[in-house]
């Protein structure tokens, strides 16, 4: 526990005893012989005083020096304690909200009888649900790219300046091996393919770096080529960008705050930057959209045009779509799922539509078979079981959510994932289908593009066995929701008829 926690605590536990005895600052002040404003900064966790002056608010307050400096809170406020000391307080980004952890305990305070079983019910929610500090910085993160609307122009103009610097073509894009000859020649990092091989337990990591000197960047032999230039873009990212705060594998679980995710964020973002430039793509996007018809393979072969996997290609998009074509309401989530397994997990998620779309984090629901990224998922799957290789699947689809009463254009590609033979994946990218993208997007309606009614997942799901064969879960959420809006149908005929039998001028049984 460090000196902020330990005052935070302080002014907590004194402005508690101080309001228990009925004294206001002023009166503290005149009984203790301290100024209002010190006693002031006392409570609002920016002081701690010396043992002679706590020992005189002690003697003021008629309780012991022990009880007053002591950590432990009144048992109905220990979730304040826990919070206090909770990494969250300590790594959340409050300051891009506009608060800081002093204002968000000055408000706790305020009520912190109240607030005691609230934080308490919220951290219990927290541990039922699996929800670590890391799902938070997380969830900051997306609220930091809605801020900036996912478009960064200090990171594009750097990454177009290495590239002239540099003078790395556009199409061609540079290669793999161009990238790693920067990494060593400017940064003097090691590249090593081979040692990772040695460890088992690390096959699952595409990457790690060890930050010795000199530094050595650890890529796993199995990742495909286009995953390698990326990382290698990245990695340049945080040299260029100066990005102190790292996380260390391609695993990010377990971060320890959100200065590491925000600048992975922008080394990423760098890295497509390089290798799709902006006025680059925005022409080819352009082109693509002036189409009277779908078409997947210009999808595809502008990914390959580029040398990026699909799921870059699909994050470049939501980066662009909205400041170069209007298009904000706007979707990208990946899927993951282990091949035979039956379970699909969102592992990325942006989201600037108006809509939640649920992670499914600890809800253990199954999301909707009709949804385009799982139904190539699945297709994907009974390919590769037949023994084909099963490249990149690409399909759109208009999915016509029922419940939320809104249509999104989908387009996902679903592959196997590189570096991992029993892993598939798919990028998805969703757009609402309101005026701005069918005035950006010429072959929105083209009668090839199937339109689906959808829902969020199976057990809220009202389709009937005859609508929907590919139910994979009960719809017992549903069930349970259509039993409480009859219950209250009920309940409001009940009402009516005793008003009308006992009602006034009419009181015989």
């Amino acid at each position: 526990m460090d000196s902020t926690d330990l005052r935070f605590i302080l002014g907590f536990k004194l402005k508690k005893y101080r309001q228990e005895k009925k004294l206001s600052l002023k009166e503290l002040a005149h009984k203790t012989n301290l100024s209002i404003s010190y006693l002031s900064e006392i409570e609002k966790g920016k002081k701690y005083p010396k043992p002679e002056k706590l020992l005189q608010i002690a003697r003021v307050l008629q309780i012991s020096f022990d009880e007053l400096v002591s950590l432990r809170l009144q048992k109905k406020l220990d979730s304040l304690s826990t919070l206090l000391t909770s990494p969250v307080l300590k790594e959340f980004p409050f300051q891009m909200f506009g608060i800081s952890p002093r204002n968000l305990m000055q408000l706790l305070t305020d009520e912190a009888d109240k607030a005691g079983p609230f934080l308490r019910t919220v951290l219990e929610i927290a541990r039922t649900y699996d929800i670590r500090v890391e799902h938070l910085l997380f969830a900051a993160l997306r609220a930091y790219q809605n801020i900036h609307e996912n478009f960064f122009p200090e990171i594009e103009s750097a990454a177009q300046s290495f590239r002239k610097e540099h003078q790395l073509s556009i199409q061609p894009p540079p290669k793999a091996e161009r990238l790693q000859q920067l990494l060593q020649r400017l940064y003097g990092i090691i590249i090593d393919t081979r040692s990772i091989s040695d460890y088992p337990e690390l096959n699952t990591l595409r990457w790690v770096l060890i930050d010795n000197f000199p530094p050595t960047l650890i890529i796993n032999p199995n990742i495909t080529r286009e995953q390698k230039t990326f990382l290698l873009a990245r990695e340049l990212g945080y040299r260029v960008l100066n990005l102190q705060e790292r996380v260390h594998t391609s695993s990010l679980r377990g971060v320890q705050s959100f200065n590491q995710i925000l600048n992975h964020y922008k080394a990423s973002y760098f890295a497509g930057a390089l290798l799709m430039p902006e006025a680059a793509l925005v022409n080819d996007l352009t082109n693509l959209f002036n189409e009277s018809h779908w078409i997947p393979d210009r999808f595809l072969q502008l990914i390959r045009i580029y040398g990026v996997t699909p799921e870059t290609f699909a994050n470049r998009l939501a980066q662009l779509l909205p400041i170069h074509f209007g298009i904000r309401e706007l979707l990208f989530f990946r899927f993951h799922t282990p091949r035979n397994s039956g379970q699909f997990s969102i592992t990325s998620l942006f989201n600037t539509s108006r809509f939640l779309i649920p992670t499914g984090m600890g809800t253990r629901e199954h999301y909707c078979r009709r949804w385009l990224p799982i139904r190539l998922l699945l297709q994907l799957e009974e390919k590769q079981n037949q023994g084909h290789d099963g490249s990149t699947i690409i399909a759109a689809q208009r999915s016509r959510f029922k419940e939320l009463n809104t249509e999104f254009f989908t387009i996902t590609l679903a592959r196997a994932s590189g570096g991992q033979e029993t892993i598939n994946q798919s990028g998805t990218v969703s757009f609402e289908l309101n005026s701005q993208f069918k005035k950006v997007v010429r072959f929105w309606d083209d009668p090839a593009i199937p339109v689906v009614e959808v829902n969020e997942t199976c057990e809220r799901c009202g389709f009937s066995e005859e609508e929907c064969s590919l139910r994979a879960a009960p719809p017992e959420i549903y069930h349970e929701k259509m039993l409480q809006k009859k219950q209250e149908a009920a309940l409001t005929r009940l009402k009516e008829a005793i008003a009308a039998r006992y009602g006034k001028g009419n009181n015989v049984v």
